[in-house]
């Protein structure tokens, strides 16, 4: 393992949306997920890959380093939001990863975080430049089913170095045929499972002890377990040669719920942060496969940026609407339409708040088009980037009926939102104005005067091709 890169810095998020148990058992008469007590609901304009940048820019944030450093990306989901198409094209695109990097996704198991872990492993050292692994996930079932009342959110991120505080010492894997454990079918969004207690927990537990068999060591400070319930992971921590207070140290599954292929990145990341110095990760996928790695650290070392905090609660109803449940899909015709590649020529613009510099007054416009708005000259602009924050400086709410049809579906799944005009701060002082929909907050919270920062997410999909842009929020505290 020498060769190996080291971990140099993690990120993770979780959406600000939690629902309870309790609004699952006054809507069904019972809650079907044992040890969750609430669990992360994506908000109407999230999915992986927004959760994905999420995690990613907070653990090159915590790394020092910038997404034009990154020489290999993984992403891992098993809820991708196309089920065919290279997503670390457009997860790199939001981060300014090199064309020429190298890129994966791994999919089709809840192993899949760990699996992209391995591959960066695998990949050997960058020289100068890093490794970025990211998994992020958001699982769903049938309404009244185990796999959905414990179904949340959350990504998690690994920067990968050529050196760093915490190393991956010892890793195996190991598979034995179960089938009809947990699966999701072609073309189905829901996750099923045969409903065999027995069976699932056997699958679980032996194929787990088979990859930790593999390993060799006397005992861990922490253990991040696959955690598809707030049991399981306990029940199978004997066989794994660790307590159930080792799972406890870095267990989210009881605040997040089951976070599929970002289950164990999770945990695992809540661990380093936490300092931890010896971490077993095990991470499950029905079939069944296993990953078993032990991680060891400088206590207290590893920097991070974990979000895993929600701040609003919504009812059984607000969830079903957020995830879509309780709406008719987006309206026929009308609306401004935007054909794909009139959208491609401006990413730059929406993925990075790429700007120009006019060369003869050095005013700031964004976007870098047309006459200068401070000089109305005719110019050929200096490209500069925008770091995202900004000022509020007009607010209004958009209510129902007030939107644009592509934005109908949008509306009837999360509400009236915001829109602001901010002033964004330019990269070495000056301010350059553009309108943009708010999020992260209840819409006419924001006044103004306050200041805000850009998160990722999705605009809207028209011919079946999801628009992705900034939007304005808060300022969010680790």
């Amino acid at each position: 393992m020498s060769d190996a890169p080291a971990i140099a810095a993690v990120g993770a998020y979780a959406p600000r949306f939690r629902v309870d148990a309790a609004e699952f058992r006054e809507a069904w008469g019972q809650f079907h997920a044992a040890g969750v007590e609430s669990k992360a609901v994506p908000g109407a304009d999230e999915d992986a890959l927004t959760m994905a940048w999420e995690a990613a820019t907070r653990a090159l944030d915590a790394a020092g380093r910038d997404g034009d450093e990154v020489a290999f990306l993984a992403f891992a989901s098993t809820t991708p939001p196309l089920a065919e198409s290279d997503l670390t094209v457009r997860l790199g695109g939001m981060l300014g990863v090199p064309d020429d990097a190298t890129r994966h996704v791994f999919t089709g198991s809840t192993r899949a975080g760990t699996r992209a872990l391995d591959a960066g492993l695998a990949a050997g050292q960058w020289g100068d430049g890093v490794g970025l692994v990211v998994a992020a996930d958001s699982p769903r079932g049938e309404p009244d089913s185990d796999e959905e009342h414990a179904a949340g959110a959350g990504a998690a991120a690994f920067v990968l170095a050529a050196e760093g505080p915490a190393v991956v010492t010892q890793q195996a894997e190991y598979a034995s045929e179960y089938p009809g454990t947990r699966f999701r079918r072609t073309g189905d969004d829901a996750t099923e499972g045969l409903g065999v207690t027995a069976y699932d927990r056997q699958a679980f537990t032996d194929t787990l002890a088979g990859a930790v068999a593999e390993l060799d060591f006397e005992d861990v400070d922490a253990a991040a377990v696959q955690a598809p319930d707030g049991k399981l992971p306990y029940r199978a921590a004997g066989a794994l040669g660790v307590e159930a207070a080792d799972v406890q140290e870095c267990a989210l599954v009881r605040d997040l719920g089951d976070t599929g292929a970002a289950s164990v990145p999770l945990s695992l990341a809540r661990a380093l942060a936490d300092g931890h110095e010896r971490v077993l990760a095990a991470a499950y996928g029905s079939g069944a496969g296993a990953d078993a790695l032990v991680v060891e650290a400088e206590s207290g070392e590893v920097p991070a940026s974990l979000a895993l905090d929600g701040d609003e609660s919504v009812s059984y109803a607000e969830y079903l609407r957020q995830r879509g449940e309780l709406t008719s899909g987006p309206p026929s015709g009308g609306g401004a339409y935007v054909s794909v590649p009139s959208w491609r020529r401006t990413l730059d613009q929406r993925h990075r708040l790429v700007a120009g510099r006019c060369p003869d007054c050095g005013a700031l416009n964004f976007p870098p088009e047309g006459a200068c708005t401070a000089c109305t000259s005719l110019v050929e602009y200096e490209e500069v980037t925008l770091p995202g924050t900004g000022t509020v400086e007009a607010t209004t709410t958009i209510s129902q009926g007030g939107a644009p049809p592509e934005f109908a579906e949008q509306q009837a799944r999360s509400g009236d939102f915001g829109v602001i005009v901010v002033a964004f701060d330019g990269p070495e002082g000056g301010q350059t104005s553009a309108p943009a929909q708010v999020t992260g907050t209840d819409p006419g919270s924001l006044t103004i005067g306050d200041p805000v920062e850009t998160t990722m997410r999705r605009i809207y999909t028209q011919e079946g091709v999801t628009r992705y842009g900034f939007k304005l929020r808060p300022p969010v505290d680790d």
